[in-house]
């Protein structure tokens, strides 16, 4: 019974919002709800690391998962990669996970291509109706999404990467009770725009990454059409220093701020904010998300992370982190991460952990979350 609430609970979490009855929300507090939130969720253990700082880092190939810009600059011609993420393992969920892979292949020394796959399981929920009494059919929640990337480098110290996304989201299906709502998955296209700047040709010094991801189309989880919501759009910007301290060692510092692109969930007492949001076009949304009126506080908007990694002779690292959401509505959540990887002739393993903050009630759900990631050149 416990787990099933808690499964129940996270269901809701990614449900919150993507409703048919816009009326649930009887407060006026300003939130940025959006469907496929495991969007947002940094995939990868080297980021994991370092408080999910990547976007201006020295190039990896789980930048295939972010800033695909710096794929041109890796040393490995072609690379195959997995990652694994329990989600919520601290809760007690043992069937909720995030696992990715991804493939990428230098055309030449100007370009390359690359692919990836995202997909998170939401285990399996029972459900029952209105009463409790009768028991539903349980169902297993799962989202995906599916890239292919291409990456030019337009100088010696500049490259810029595109990515296209299609995306499927399937929550719960089917009629339930004496609702006319028939609910189905939902299905989207977007996305990705990432620039990359380096200082150095051996990435000594400075770098700094740009990346405007998940631009795309609205979704929809139901038969009541005019019910579509926002992906979440975002804007990244990072920056790296790299330091070559000599032949062998090496450590790098860097900082990413993101904010996400969507308005503000409306005050649904008020029926001329409730049309405006939902009738408002995806580009108009991009630029409402930041004004006073329908955007959050600029204040509340930002994501930080900062983190370190240092290097010997580019086969062992270390990792630290923290990262920040400044959002007061969603608990300010901030907490740091650690993590390292080596690599043996081929292969490198990479592996990250949260580090547990709070206590009892205010306990972090991630705490002690663990990435596993490997990586295969050829």
């Amino acid at each position: 019974m416990h787990l099933n609430k808690l499964k129940y609970i996270s269901l809701l979490l990614c449900l919150f919002f993507v409703h048919s009855k816009t009326n649930a929300q009887t407060t006026s507090l300003k939130l940025q709800s959006t469907a496929v939130p495991f969007m947002t969720i940094s995939p990868d253990a080297r980021s994991g690391g370092m408080g999910n700082l990547s976007l201006g880092m020295s190039p990896e190939a789980n930048d295939l998962f972010g800033n695909t810009a710096k794929i041109p600059y890796l040393k490995e011609p072609q690379g195959f990669l997995i990652n694994y993420t329990p989600w919520l393992k601290d809760l007690g969920l043992s069937d909720v996970y995030l696992a990715s892979a991804g493939y990428y292949k230098k055309l030449n020394e100007q370009s390359s291509i690359n692919t990836s796959l995202r997909f998170f399981s939401l285990g399996n929920i029972d459900f029952t109706d209105e009463s409790g009494g009768t028991t539903l059919p349980s169902q297993r929640p799962s989202e995906f999404s599916y890239d292919f990337g291409y990456t030019l480098l337009l100088n010696d110290n500049l490259s810029i990467g595109a990515t296209l996304r299609y995306i499927h989201s399937k929550l719960v299906q089917g009629s339930f009770g004496a609702s006319a709502i028939n609910y189905k998955a939902g299905n989207t296209v977007a996305g990705d725009i990432a620039l990359f700047y380096k200082q150095n040709a051996d990435l000594h010094g400075l770098h700094a990454g740009l990346l405007l991801s998940n631009l795309g189309g609205k979704i929809s989880y139901s038969n009541e059409s005019k019910n579509k919501y926002y992906i979440p759009a975002n804007i990244g910007f990072g920056l790296g220093y790299l330091n070559k301290i000599d032949a062998d060692n090496s450590v790098e510092f860097g900082v990413d701020v993101n904010r996400l692109m969507v308005p503000a969930s409306p005050d649904n007492t008020d029926p001329e904010a409730v049309n405006h949001y939902f009738t408002q076009s995806v580009v108009n949304s991009y630029f409402n998300s930041f004004s006073s009126k329908y955007g959050m506080p600029f204040s509340e908007s930002l994501k930080a992370s900062v983190g370190v990694e240092y290097s010997y002779i580019s086969r062992f690292y270390l990792r630290g982190g923290y990262f920040i959401d400044n959002n007061k509505s969603l608990g300010n959540m901030q907490y740091f991460t650690l993590g390292t990887s080596f690599q043996y002739q081929q292969s490198k393993f990479n592996i990250s952990y949260l580090v547990p903050s709070g206590g009892g009630i205010t306990k972090n759900p991630l705490s002690n979350t663990l990435r596993f990631g490997s990586i295969f050149y050829f």
